[in-house]
C-alpha cells in the first residue's frame, strides 16, 4: 500500500464515487435485466481494484456477503405502504389532489419548416393550461396539504429531433413543476412529475389531422424554403413520425399505476419514469458523452434517410468538383516528361 501515490488515491476515489453513482441512478430507473447487470459489473470491477490494491480478503467478502444481503433483502421486502383514499377528495369545500394531464403536440418537423402558431399552440395547452388550471386549485391544495401530479414529456428534457415546437413547451413545464416544488414543500404539499415512454393517445393515431397539419405547413411555406428543403423530405418527416406513433404502445397502464403510486405514496418521489426503456434514456443522456446520446435519440426516434434538397445539391456539386480535380491531377501526372 506504501508504493502507490497520491494521485492513484485520487483517481480511486473517483471511480469509486463514478460507479457508486452510476449504480444508484441505474437502480433507481427501474431498468430491465441487462442495463442493471452491466451496473452490476462496473460494481465488481471496481471491487476487484479495491481487493488488490487495498483491503484484505477476507474482510472484503465480509463486506461484499453484507452488501448482498441488504440489497436482496431490500429486493424482496413488501412494497410500501399506501395511504388510505378515504377523505382525500371533499367535493365543492376542498381538494387533495390535482392531476395535470392535458397535452398536445401541435406538430411535427424541423424549426424553420414550423409556423409560430405551432409554438403558441404547443406552449397555450401544455405550459399556460397547467400553469392557469394548478394556480387555480393552490389555495384548496394548500389548505388540504395534497398533491400535484402533472404527466410531462422526455422531450422537455432532451433534444428530440423535429419536436422543437412541443419539447419547448414541455421544458417550459418541467421548470415550472420543479420550481413550483420547491416552494410548496414548506407548505406540505407534494409536486411529482411523471415521465412517460410513447403511448397511442387520440391525437397522435389519428391521420386525417396530419394529414390536414401536412397541407397547412405545404400551402404556407414560402418557395424559397419549399425549395431548400424539398417536398419529398417533408413527407418523409410525416410518414416517420406516422409511423412512429403506429408503434406507440396503446396500453396506457403503467400510465395509470404510476399516477396512483404517487398519489397515494407516503413520501412521494419528484420524478417518475412510466414505461419502458425511459429510465435507459435518461441514464444515457445524463452519463454518456453528448454524441453518443444525440446519436441514440436520432437512431431510436427519426431515421431519415433523406437530407434537405439545397444540402443534396450541395453535396452532389462538391462531389462533382472533387471529381473534376482528381481527373485534372491525373491528367496532369500524364503529361509531365518522363
Amino acid at each position: 500500500m506504501d508504493d502507490y501515490t497520491l494521485p492513484f488515491w485520487i483517481y480511486l476515489l473517483v471511480l469509486t464515487v463514478f460507479v457508486g453513482g452510476a449504480m444508484k441512478k441505474i437502480l433507481a430507473s427501474h431498468l430491465s435485466t441487462a442495463p442493471t447487470l452491466v451496473a452490476w459489473l462496473g460494481a465488481t470491477v471496481l471491487v476487484e481494484r479495491l481487493w488488490a490494491f487495498c483491503l484484505p480478503a477476507v474482510l472484503l467478502l465480509t463486506l461484499l456477503g453484507l452488501a448482498c444481503c441488504i440489497y436482496s433483502a431490500t429486493r424482496t421486502s413488501p412494497p410500501s405502504t399506501t395511504l388510505s383514499a378515504h377523505g382525500k377528495a371533499v367535493f365543492i369545500t376542498g381538494l387533495w389532489a390535482l392531476v395535470n394531464n392535458a397535452g398536445v403536440c401541435v406538430n411535427f418537423g424541423d424549426v424553420e419548416l414550423s409556423l409560430m402558431s405551432n409554438f403558441r399552440g404547443c406552449m397555450e395547452v401544455n405550459f399556460f393550461g397547467t400553469l392557469y388550471i394548478t394556480k387555480t386549485f393552490l389555495p384548496l391544495l394548500r389548505q388540504a396539504k395534497g398533491r400535484i401530479i402533472t404527466i410531462s414529456s422526455p422531450a422537455g428534457d432532451q433534444p428530440f429531433p423535429c419536436l422543437a415546437a412541443y419539447g419547448a413547451s414541455k421544458a417550459a413545464l418541467n421548470l415550472f413543476i420543479n420550481t413550483l416544488h420547491h416552494e410548496l414543500e414548506p407548505w406540505g404539499v407534494r409536486v411529482s412529475t411523471i415521465l412517460p415512454a410513447a403511448y397511442k393517445t387520440g391525437r397522435s393515431s389519428n391521420h386525417a389531422y396530419w394529414e390536414q397539419q401536412h397541407k397547412q405547413l405545404l400551402q404556407s411555406l414560402s418557395p424559397a424554403l419549399l425549395e431548400d428543403y424539398g417536398e419529398d423530405y417533408i413527407n418523409e418527416t410525416k410518414e416517420l413520425f406516422q409511423s412512429h406513433a403506429s408503434q406507440a404502445n396503446p396500453d396506457v397502464t403503467p400510465v395509470i399505476d404510476t399516477i396512483i403510486q404517487a398519489l397515494l405514496s407516503p413520501q412521494p418521489q419528484m420524478r417518475y419514469f412510466a414505461g419502458p426503456g425511459v429510465g435507459l434514456m435518461y441514464f444515457i443522456y445524463s452519463y454518456c458523452p453528448y454524441t453518443l446520446s444525440n446519436l441514440f435519440l436520432q437512431k431510436l426516434f427519426m431515421k431519415k434517410k433523406l437530407m434537405p434538397r439545397a444540402l443534396r445539391k450541395q453535396s452532389g456539386f462538391d462531389l462533382n468538383l472533387s471529381l473534376q480535380n482528381n481527373n485534372n491531377n491525373n491528367n496532369n501526372e500524364e503529361e509531365k516528361p518522363k
